[in-house]
């Protein structure tokens, strides 16, 4: 008989250093002191640091760790990991497991080879790891990982948590005053909770290894549509293949040993695209959850001879893919703020908080863009399968009647739900929700959260939370301080009247439409809503006066760290396109070009043993396919040249707004031009004379 199978149970957060394995391994006594760190923020003790560290060296132990990390999430948008060993040599050669305090609470990785945006010189090389106790540590590849901020020597974020954290802070203070204000005192912490649904691409591993494109890049830069695409819409939530369900078998498996609470997967729209959604965590857990869910899908995709890839738009003429934020409130009490309940008309505290998201979403929509800009999701944004870049908020029939009753001052009165004539005596009878689904908008009201549908799926789920966060957190300030003064008898009509002022000034950001035709986009720009289609038109915003006056009023970023991720974002832009203009370049030059001339010379060759035979043919399918090929290699000439002067004008500029604005506007230009001439030729080419695999092969090939 072999070993007992695991249960889910058993296995679920099998090698978390959780609240249940502190509960039993921790004295009572450091055991509260941890959960109050965790609960309230406060000072962990160097003593109570030390005996954790000794216990959390223990359980590593027992399950095979032999090293332990600092995990941080640079401004990379990756994570990053220094290895050191438990062991500490003695002086008879023997050695000792050792792990102290202060190893878990700070480590010193070399802060120079990271980016910084001018924070940091290259010869300033000190910066410090910090233990974030609020997300657990955990064992991974036979290394204990512990779950660290990354800060700068002169105390700056150089990393996508510290900002998180601040943001999560300041929404909790400024959610507690107003509920304290309106007699919900009870409640000493709120708390943002966050599921991120993440979409993903598989391929065969030996297919993507002769793609030059997908390897250096993520995504393919040339390429020839299928003879079929998504158009059938058969591939979406169909049946699951063998092996890919078996790949998913064991990623679900992979993340609940870590306590990634994997819950839903299924097909998406695309071929070989697929979806991976988790139950909802505090945002920080879920930031972290969100990355280790990324490196996962990567691991346990090499182990299958899958590739995963997360770029946004991996291939030309199907749906690319993102990472819907779901985004909620909730108190330490157990209640969600954004829950209308029964009677939403009559919930004062759901409609605060409610109007103050939508007036946040309004007021600081360029900032949610630019949290979600990259070079990747600009290929997705505005594509007919994601949200347009134009931010509007969806609330449903239901709630938008609530909120006009509010705006006209009228009674409301809910129709409440209705039950669903199926038509079939058989079916159960299901109630119908008071509210439809709209994907095509940017942030969309569903229940009892918001969905923001922005995010790319390779980004870091901490961008759009921390702006998120601390605009919620300004909205929330502004009623609060219209109120403080107001006597309690007057203080519900106060109430009342304050959220129709706000709804007044903010109602133009609701759209309950299409957000994906012309006209609401004409409708938008009449409202005064921004519509910042790139990156390089979207950064800016950052570094605004009004942007400054947010984040360091909640002291969630200073006015330098808003400046070096400026720097940061901008450069990263500018070196992604400079890569895929490279790649592409090479790719065009010298492994298209081989198989266009192979193929030509043998119809050329066709056609001139077909003459040697029969004189009196005309060869007119032979000229035919060599006349368009010739077209198409004229162009392809003109195009690749010019994408090979205008990518060196663009590393002469040293500036990097102007270089992000001339990359997007010149060479990517540049590469669409040349990439329709090459796609153009590729269509024509049969399979065998090109060097890498065709669009057909990438994403129908897995069984």
């Amino acid at each position: 008989m072999g070993s007992k199978m695991e249960t889910i149970p058993e296995l679920y957060g099998s090698l978390v250093f959780n609240d249940k394995v502190m509960k039993e391994r921790l004295p009572k006594d450091i055991y509260k002191a941890v959960h109050k760190t965790i609960a309230n923020g406060t000072h962990l003790e160097l003593d109570v640091a030390n005996t954790v560290a000794a216990v959390m060296k223990n359980w590593a132990l027992e399950h095979g760790a032999t090293h332990f990390t600092h995990w941080f999430q640079p401004m990379t948008g990756l994570t990053a990991e220094k290895h050191d060993s438990f062991i500490d040599p003695q002086a008879n050669g023997s050695v000792i497991m050792e792990f102290s305090g202060k190893e878990l609470v700070k480590g010193e990785p070399d802060a120079s080879s990271f980016p910084s945006g001018g924070l940091r010189a290259t010869f300033e090389a000190r910066g410090y790891t910090a233990w974030d106790p609020s997300s657990p540590a955990f064992i991974k590849d036979g290394t204990l990982y512990i779950p660290t901020a990354f800060c700068s020597y002169g105390g700056e974020a150089l990393d996508k948590k510290t900002p998180l954290l601040r943001s999560m802070s300041a929404l909790s203070d400024s959610a507690v005053r107003v509920l304290h204000l309106i007699g919900n005192t009870g409640v000493s912490n709120v708390a943002t909770t966050v599921g991120s649904e993440q979409e993903y691409f598989l391929i065969d591993k030996d297919l993507y290894k002769k793609r030059k494109d997908l390897v250096m890049t993520g995504r393919t830069l040339i390429g020839a549509p299928a003879p079929k695409g998504q158009e059938m819409e058969d591939h979406y939530f169909g049946v699951l293949k063998p092996k890919v369900s078996e790949y998913m078998h064991d990623l679900d498996q992979e993340l609940w040993k870590l306590g990634v609470p994997a819950k839903t997967k299924h097909n998406e729209v695309a071929p070989s695209q697929h979806e991976l959604a988790p139950v909802f965590e505090t945002a920080n857990v879920a930031a972290d959850h969100n990355q280790l869910t990324m490196e996962m899908m990567k691991k346990v995709a090499d182990k299958h001879n899958y590739v995963c890839l997360l770029h946004e738009k991996p291939f030309d003429g199907v749906n690319g893919s993102g990472k819907h934020n779901n985004w909620s409130i909730s108190t330490d009490t157990g209640e969600n703020l954004l829950d209308p309940g029964k009677t939403p008309a009559q919930n004062q505290q759901f409609l605060i908080f409610l109007i103050a998201t939508i007036s946040a979403v309004d007021e600081y929509a360029d900032l949610l863009r630019v949290s979600v800009a990259t070079a990747g999701n600009d290929h997705r944004l505005g594509a007919n399968e994601a949200p347009p870049a134009v931010i509007s908020v969806f609330v449903g029939d239901e709630l938008a009647g609530v909120l006009k009753a509010l705006d006209e001052g009228k009674d409301f009165v809910s129709a409440g739900k209705t039950q669903m004539g199926l038509g079939a005596p058989v079916l159960p009878h299901i109630m119908k929700d008071t509210t439809d689904r709209n994907r095509t908008s940017p942030f969309a009201f569903t229940g009892n959260k918001f969905e923001f549908r922005m995010p790319g799926s390779s980004l870091s789920v901490a961008d759009p939370n921390i702006v998120l966060n601390t605009a919620v957190a300004e909205e929330l300030d502004r009623i609060y301080d219209a109120l403080k003064d107001v006597p309690k008898d007057e203080l519900a009509e106060a109430i009342h009247k304050l959220l129709k002022e706000m709804l007044d000034e903010h109602k133009k950001v609701l759209f309950n439409g299409n957000g994906y035709t012309d006209e609401w986009i004409a409708e938008a720009e009449k409202r005064g809503l921004p519509n910042l289609k790139s990156l390089p038109e979207a950064m800016p915003h950052l570094i605004s006066d009004h942007s400054i006056d947010l984040f360091t009023k909640h002291k969630v970023f200073s006015k330098d760290e808003l400046d070096s991720r400026y720097e940061i974002f901008l450069e990263n832009y500018v070196k992604t396109i400079h890569i895929e203009s490279l790649t592409m370049q090479e790719m065009v030059r010298k492994d298209f070009t081989a198989g266009l001339i192979a193929y030509e010379k043998d119809v050329t060759k066709e056609a001139l043993d077909k003459k040697a035979l029969l004189p009196e043919s005309g060869c007119s399918y032979e000229t035919g396919i060599l006349k368009q090929l010739g077209s198409a290699e004229d162009k392809i000439g003109t195009g690749l040249a010019k994408l090979t002067a205008d990518t060196k004008e663009a590393e002469k500029d040293e500036n990097a707004l102007s270089a992000a604005k001339y990359y997007h506007d010149t060479v990517l230009a540049d590469m669409e031009t040349l990439r329709a001439a090459v796609d153009s030729a590729e269509a024509l080419i049969p399979e065998e004379y090109l060097p890498y695999p065709t669009y057909g092969e990438l994403l129908f090939s897995l069984r």
